[in-house]
């Protein structure tokens, strides 16, 4: 059974799962992030249809009110017309008419005063007026009527109800300007004159881009990229330019779905890396557990062995027997001594990585099938490195039954040691059988990898960890070469 291959076959199931929801998640939200933008766009879109109908009345009030004042203009022209008549008259006409018409007068402001600047006659002036000032004030407005034959001056201005009028229509315009700019669609709006680079008001905005030139001709640009500019008459304020964007919720809304987005791939993440750390914690617990539960449970039978050993030395058996035995006991207690050490982090020794290796090959010679040339190259070296003897040992002995399993039990395994090229020191395991496919060279030091029917899949972990934590160096495969198919690559500082 391989562990390894069903543990991916979860991955990518619950992978695939988490996409789908994932991806479901992002759907309903965009969904409702797009009907939400669908509503603030029409809100948008009716505000502005609002403008342009509200920017028509004023349109049109100004027109009435323009029509209203052409008309007080030719009344009081008739006015004076009718008091020029009276102070000349021609011969033989009929003054009833006229003298009505002037005392019928019951709208413009009328001021009469003679050549010695004195009053003769005032109509339709409001009490508790300064009459000087409002002399002053008709004369600016309208040129005054001379009578030269008599010296007398008319002075008049418009009625009291056009001025009124005249004061709502301007009411009206910066009642306008105001609703635009401040409006319930929470849209950024920028009122300009008709050379577009003065601001007239402006409403949810920076004030800073709107206060210099170049970003305030930026933002026009762009709000104009996304909708039309309005354009306005407004009565004595010329043409104006009505800019504006979508609202923040919408420009907000368009931007969600990647917040989201980013949000969960980050939550993802995160809660990858804390996960992972859980599960490498409860993987190194049970490596340590079953590690030192395995060398307690050797200790008796070995004790047993050592026991029997020298019971045989008493009855006289074989020397050579005895030899044998006793370094298989010793070999007992050195992996002994390997299980109780895992766990805790090994002292570090200048060792002869040569003896090292050649006492392990010697070792694995007559313990592996007679039809596997087991060799060692560069015993000649002297070559030292900080090592803890029995992990290495064990590295080497793992490599080495993986290379015989995987040649079943016929081939050639070479143990090659060599210095590295700028420092440290190099060994090689390599040997004759199928070799790896690049394709599990990453994989095959996963904890519960094999090939094997009925492996657990921790050896190449055990040797990826001994080295790389243990040791602080590297293992890696290699490429083969000529009749060597397979090769593992040991790099010691």
């Amino acid at each position: 059974m391989n562990v390894y291959s069903n543990k991916q076959r979860w991955k990518r199931f619950l992978l695939a799962a988490a996409a789908v929801i994932v991806l479901a998640t992002l759907w309903y939200s965009n969904d409702i992030a797009q009907r939400i933008r669908a509503e603030e766009k029409t809100k948008v879109r009716l505000w502005s249809e609002a403008i342009v109908q509200r920017a028509e009345l004023v349109g049109y009030t100004q027109q009435l009110f323009e029509e209203l004042g052409t008309e007080e203009r030719g009344k009081a022209d008739r006015l004076a017309d009718a008091y020029r008549l009276i102070n000349d008259p021609p011969r033989g006409m009929d003054l009833t008419f006229i003298t009505d018409y002037l005392w019928s007068n019951k709208t413009i402001p009328v001021l009469i005063y003679d050549g010695n600047d004195e009053l003769l006659y005032q109509v339709n002036i409001p009490g508790g007026v300064s009459l000087d000032s409002l002399k002053g004030v008709m004369s600016a407005a309208n040129d005054p009527i001379v009578f030269n034959n008599v010296g007398h001056r008319v002075y008049w201005n418009e009625s009291v109800r056009f001025s009124e009028l005249k004061d709502v229509m301007q009411d009206l315009i910066n009642s306008f300007i105001s609703e635009t700019v401040i409006n319930s669609a929470s849209v950024p709006v920028v009122m300009t004159d008709s050379t577009r680079t003065e601001v007239i008001r402006y409403q949810r905005v920076d004030s800073t881009a709107v206060a210099e030139p170049e970003r305030l001709q930026s933002l026009l640009a762009g709000m104009a990229s996304s909708n039309e500019p309005i354009e306005v008459d407004l009565p004595s304020e010329g043409r104006h330019y009505i800019y504006y964007a979508d609202s923040v919720v919408l420009t907000q809304l368009r931007y969600y779905p990647l917040a989201q987005l980013i949000l969960i791939a980050v939550f993802t993440f995160v809660a990858y890396l804390i996960f992972s750390s859980f599960r490498r914690a409860e993987q190194d617990q049970v490596w340590v557990g079953m590690a030192k539960e395995t060398a307690h449970q050797l200790g008796t039978p070995l004790s047993s062995l050592m026991a029997w050993v020298s019971l045989l030395e008493d009855q006289g058996v074989r020397k050579d027997y005895l030899e044998e035995m006793n370094r298989d006991i010793l070999r007992l207690n050195t992996v002994v001594d390997r299980f109780s050490k895992i766990g805790s982090k090994p002292i570090l020794k200048e060792q002869n990585v040569t003896a090292v290796i050649e006492s392990t090959v010697e070792y694995m010679k007559p313990r592996v099938s007679k039809k596997v040339e087991l060799t060692f190259e560069g015993s000649d070296l002297d070559l030292q490195a900080p090592l803890s003897p029995p992990l290495f040992s064990w590295v080497l002995e793992n490599l080495i039954r993986n290379a015989v399993d995987a040649m079943d039990g016929d081939g050639k395994i070479q143990v090659a040691l060599q210095a590295g090229e700028e420092c440290g020191v190099l060994v090689t395991v390599s040997d004759t059988g199928p070799g790896i496919p690049k394709a599990k060279r990453k994989e095959i030091f996963q904890p519960g990898y094999t090939t094997k029917p009925r492996g657990w899949g921790l050896g190449l972990s055990l040797c990826k960890r001994i080295i790389e934590e243990y040791h602080g160096g590297k293992i890696s495969v290699g490429e083969g070469q000529g009749n060597i198919s397979s090769k593992f690559i040991i790099q010691l500082k």
